[in-house]
């Protein structure tokens, strides 16, 4: 049981029906954890609008799928691994590769690169190395590239900070951390 009220169509707002039915209408499905966003509409509203505008860059959808498995890991969130896993296979990533992601890596060897940047990003708050930024931009990732990896560091950090901190029910497959 969710440690956080999870908003529900039977006790939204008006607004937070508004969002819930654009989510919906999106994803066919309103998943657990923007239902507990939804306990501060503008909280979700803010959600929704950097997680479009960072869906909308440079960075594939495996490669932000990689990342968010790699940090779910990492940060111990059950409800995200659950959730990328399933994201993940459905943009194309097998199970060895989900593997290799949960492990830090990746098959491909310039996604492994992303991988590795995101990980000590989220490790180090932020504190990387020269030689960090420098291995990322001779696998042909740009500045912007970096930046976008940087963005989606922070939208995974949230997510699993708030997964873990509302322990709210897992509505995907479950993946275990193990």
């Amino acid at each position: 049981m969710s440690r956080i009220n999870v908003v529900t169509t039977e006790t939204a707002t008006t607004e937070q029906q508004a969002l819930f039915d654009a989510i919906h209408a999106q994803l066919g499905v309103v998943p657990n954890f923007l239902k507990v966003f939804a306990n501060s509409p503008v909280a979700l509203r803010s959600f929704l609008g950097l997680h479009g505008i960072a869906n909308g860059g440079s960075l594939d959808l495996q490669t932000r799928e990689r990342i968010a498995l790699a940090l779910a890991q990492q940060n111990s969130c059950e409800y995200c691994l659950s959730a990328h896993t399933a994201i993940g296979s459905k943009a194309g990533l097998n199970g060895d590769e989900i593997a290799a992601n949960r492990a830090g890596t990746s098959q491909d060897a310039k996604a492994a690169i992303a991988v590795k940047l995101a990980r000590s990003l989220a490790e180090h708050n932020g504190d990387i190395t020269t030689a960090e930024l420098i291995e990322a931009r001779n696998a042909g990732f740009t500045d912007g590239d970096i930046v976008e990896i940087i963005t989606h560091v922070g939208m995974n950090i949230l997510t699993n900070i708030l997964g873990k901190a509302s322990r709210l029910e897992i509505d995907f497959p479950k993946v275990t951390l193990a």
